[in-house]
């Protein structure tokens, strides 16, 4: 079967499309048959080079198919058979340990994402243990049933688990048209929040508007901190949803109203921030880490699909050859949401 593999870090040069064996499963697993493979920024960042990746790797994390074959234990305690149509959930955990048990699988200290630490998705076959494989919701196609697991459990840990949202809450979310930032935006709105976020030309200020946001801030225009402030009257806002770093740090702490917290995934633009911590304690407010989530984050997300309340955002599709122009329309900041792999 044919795979994306890397077997070096580097530029979009090393992407290669590899013919490697069919995987076997295990009694508790499924082999599913590819459909669509949807393609994230951890993509990037393992293709240039960051630690713990297996070379050679097969790349990507999230992905949805067929199956067309299942272990026993899929089968008689999952109920999962042949021709079911499903979707893969980004992580992986040990399922023994106290944070598994408790449902904190993104704190187990054998905590994987496929296409990083282990072998990844995009691939003709995939071999998936079946507690992290869900049936396709019927109202998304294939490329949407692909393309919200990894930025939607990321966004919904972030605002439900970690800053407790709850209606009448005014959020600054930054990077509408991002993975996390356009799925940030959705459930914002169906908590009953008001959304403030972030965009860099027109094209993406439009389309936050359509996601529902309730004031779009042109960053190339005018500073983000300063109007988070005239929108609240000098308040600030009660979260930030923060997942670029350093280029934006300050700004969000001259956002934050006391009291307030600032849940963070990501380091984009830079990991080094600086912090009064006087400022801090004297305002009360919280900073909060958050990676990716937990299944229970997906299950919640999956029931504001069936409702119609989220909708997996398509920026573009492109072919399973096609992977190389991908990643160059990701690396270039062209997407208004996901980008998609497509199997022929």
């Amino acid at each position: 079967m044919k795979a994306i593999r890397i077997h070096q870090h580097g530029s979009v040069e090393v992407l290669q499309i590899d013919e490697i064996p069919l995987p076997g499963i295990e009694a508790d697993e499924v082999l599913i048959k590819v459909e669509t493979a949807a393609l994230n920024h951890l993509d990037l960042w393992v293709r240039q080079g960051i630690p713990g990746v297996p070379l050679p790797v097969v790349t990507g994390s999230e992905a949805a198919g067929i199956i067309v074959e299942v272990g026993d234990i899929a089968h008689n305690r999952y109920g999962l058979k042949k021709g079911d149509e499903v979707f893969t959930i980004p992580i992986r955990s040990c399922g023994f340990c106290a944070y598994c048990m408790a449902g904190q699988e993104n704190l187990c200290s054998d905590f994987h994402i496929p296409g990083e630490s282990i072998q990844g998705v995009q691939a003709e076959y995939i071999a998936v243990p079946a507690p992290y494989v869900l049936k396709k919701p019927q109202n998304l196609n294939w490329e949407e049933a692909a393309a919200f697991s990894l930025t939607g459990m990321t966004a919904y840990h972030m605002l439900v688990q970690k800053a407790r949202i709850h209606p009448g809450q005014e959020l600054l979310i930054y990077g509408a048209s991002s993975g996390v930032g356009s799925a940030a935006i959705q459930i914002a709105k169906v908590y009953g929040c008001l959304v403030i976020t972030t965009a860099g030309n027109r094209e993406k200020a439009e389309f936050a508007k359509k996601l529902g946001a309730d004031y779009v801030i042109r960053y190339d225009r005018e500073p983000v901190g300063k109007t988070v402030k005239q929108i609240t009257n000098g308040r600030g806002v009660d979260v930030v949803i923060e997942h670029t770093g350093e280029k934006t740090w300050i700004d969000s702490l001259r956002a934050l109203k006391k009291g307030g917290k600032i849940v963070t995934c990501g380091a984009t633009t830079g990991p080094k921030v600086e912090i009064d911590l006087r400022v801090l304690f004297i305002k009360h407010q919280q900073i909060i880490g958050s990676t990716m989530g937990t299944r229970r984050d997906v299950l919640d997300l999956l029931s504001l699909i069936e409702k119609d309340l989220f909708k997996p955002v398509i920026s573009k599709i492109f072919s399973f050859e096609d992977v190389v122009k991908a990643h160059l329309f990701l690396e270039q900041g062209k997407s208004l949401g996901k980008i998609v792999l497509k199997f022929e």
